[in-house]
C-alpha cells in the first residue's frame, strides 16, 4: 500500500486529504470528537512539511444536496481548536467558495470543504457520475492522501475514484488501523476473545462466520444476543429478535461446538417494560425473560463472567455495546466490560475497540482512548476487514 512517504517532497503542494469527520451532532454541538482528534496527526504531519491541506469529509446521510443539520461548519471550529491554528471553511465542495479558499492557500494552510455528500456524485452507483465529481475534486489538488479509515469499505468518489486520478498514498491513521487489524487476522496471540454486541445479529453475520475460524471464544451481548437465546429455544419476551436469523445462529452454535470455539452468552439480563430509562426494570434469568419485558443490558452475573473471559485473553476485539448504554440503568454491563479491557491492556493484551457505538460508549462512560491498545475510527470498515472482504479504498492505494 502506497503511503505519504511515497509522495516525495510535499512542500508547496496542494494535498487533498480524505478524512473521517463523521461525528455525532446535536444541533451544532459535537457529541464525540474522537474522529476529529484522530485526524489531527496526519493533518499536522502534512502542514509541517509545508503542504497546503484541503480536507474533505462527510457527515451523516444527506440526500445529495445541502442540509444545514449536516454541515461540517461545527467540525471546522473544533478542528481549528485541536490544531491550534486557523482552518478556513468552504461553504461548498467544488464550487466557487471551495475554489476561492483553495486558490488563496499558502504553505501550511488548512481548508475544510463542506460535506462531500451534499453532492450526489459522491455516493452515486453510476461510475460516470461518481467519476465526474472525482474529477472536480482532483482539480483542486496535486496529490491525494486517504486518511478516512471509516469509509475505506465504500466505493465512493472521494475514497476510490479520486485515488485513480492523482498521485496517492495512505495517511498515518489508515496505516495504523491496517497494522492493528493485521494483528487480529494474521496469527493473533492466543487466547483470542471477540466480544460482539450492538442491535442486530444480521450486521455481524460475515464477521461471526470468519471469526469462528480464528477466535478461541465469542462473547455475545447487546440486542443481538436475543436471537442467540431464541436459537437455544428460550423465550425472549419483547426483546429485539431477528426471527429470520434463528436458523443461521443455530448453525453458528453447532459450528462453534464442532470447532471447539467457546460461545459465551449471558445467564441473566436487565429486563424492562419498555425502552426507557424510567421504565420498571429488574434482573431476570436469561432463559426466563417475562413476556411483557425486553432485555436492555446483560445482568450483573453475566457482566462478571464476561469480564473474567476478557481478562484471560491475550487478544481482544470488541465491537458493539452490551446494552442500551446511553441510559444509565442499562449501562453497567458495557462499563464493566470496558473496565475488563482496561485491565487486560495493563496486563499486556492487545485490546481493540472497534469503532462506532463501542468507541462512543467507552468515552461516554469515562474511559480514555489511552486505556486501550487501539480505538478504531471505523466500525463498518473494521468488521468488513475482519470478514476478509476486499476494501476498495485500500486496494486502490496499492498501485
Amino acid at each position: 500500500m502506497r503511503t505519504i512517504d511515497d509522495l516525495g517532497d510535499l512542500s508547496g503542494k496542494k494535498v487533498l486529504l480524505r478524512s473521517d469527520l463523521n461525528v455525532p451532532l446535536d444541533g451544532k454541538k459535537i457529541g464525540d470528537d474522537g474522529r476529529i482528534r484522530a485526524s489531527v496527526p496526519t493533518i499536522k504531519k502534512l502542514t509541517e512539511q509545508g503542504a497546503q491541506v484541503i480536507v474533505c469529509a462527510h457527515l451523516g446521510r444527506p440526500k445529495g444536496e445541502p442540509e444545514d443539520k449536516y454541515s461540517l461548519a461545527p467540525v471546522a471550529e473544533r478542528l481549528a481548536e485541536l490544531l491550534g491554528s486557523s482552518v478556513e471553511f468552504a461553504t461548498d465542495t467544488v464550487g466557487e467558495s471551495a475554489k476561492e479558499k483553495v486558490d488563496a492557500m499558502k504553505d501550511g494552510d488548512v481548508v475544510l470543504l463542506e460535506n462531500l455528500r451534499f453532492n450526489a456524485g459522491e455516493t452515486s452507483k453510476n461510475e460516470a457520475e461518481r467519476g465526474k465529481f472525482a474529477d472536480e475534486l482532483a482539480c483542486l489538488a496535486d496529490v491525494f492522501v486517504s486518511d478516512g479509515f471509516g469509509v475505506v469499505h465504500r466505493k465512493q468518489a472521494s475514497v476510490y475514484d479520486v485515488a485513480q486520478k492523482l498521485p496517492h498514498g495512505a495517511g498515518d491513521l489508515v496505516q495504523d488501523e491496517v497494522k492493528v487489524l493485521e494483528r487480529l487476522t494474521k496469527d493473533p496471540e492466543k487466547p483470542y476473545a471477540v466480544v460482539l454486541g450492538g442491535a442486530k445479529v444480521s450486521d455481524k453475520l460475515g464477521v461471526i462466520d470468519n471469526l469462528l475460524k480464528t477466535a478461541d471464544m465469542l462473547v455475545i451481548g447487546g440486542g443481538m444476543v436475543f436471537t442467540f437465546l431464541a436459537a437455544q429455544g428460550h423465550e425472549v419476551g419483547k426483546s429485539l429478535l431477528e426471527k429470520d436469523q434463528i436458523d443461521t445462529v443455530k448453525g453458528y452454535l453447532e459450528q462453534a461446538e464442532k470447532d471447539g470455539v467457546e460461545i459465551v452468552l449471558p445467564t441473566d439480563v436487565v429486563a424492562a417494560t419498555e425502552f426507557s430509562a424510567d421504565a420498571d426494570h429488574e434482573v431476570v434469568a436469561a432463559d426466563a425473560i417475562p413476556s411483557d419485558r425486553m432485555g436492555l443490558d446483560i445482568g450483573p452475573e453475566s457482566a462478571k463472567v464476561f469480564a473474567e473471559k476478557v481478562k484471560s485473553a491475550k487478544t481482544v476485539f470488541w465491537n458493539g455495546p452490551m446494552g442500551a448504554f446511553e441510559m444509565e440503568p442499562y449501562a453497567a454491563g458495557t462499563k464493566e466490560l470496558a473496565g475488563a479491557l482496561v485491565e487486560a491492556t495493563k496486563n499486556g493484551a492487545l485490546t481493540v475497540v472497534g469503532g462506532g457505538d463501542s468507541a462512543a460508549a467507552v468515552r461516554q462512560l469515562g474511559f480514555e482512548d489511552s486505556d486501550f491498545t487501539h480505538i478504531s475510527t471505523g466500525g463498518g470498515a473494521s468488521l468488513e476487514y475482519l470478514e476478509g472482504k476486499e476494501l476498495p479504498g485500500l486496494s486502490v492505494l496499492e498501485s
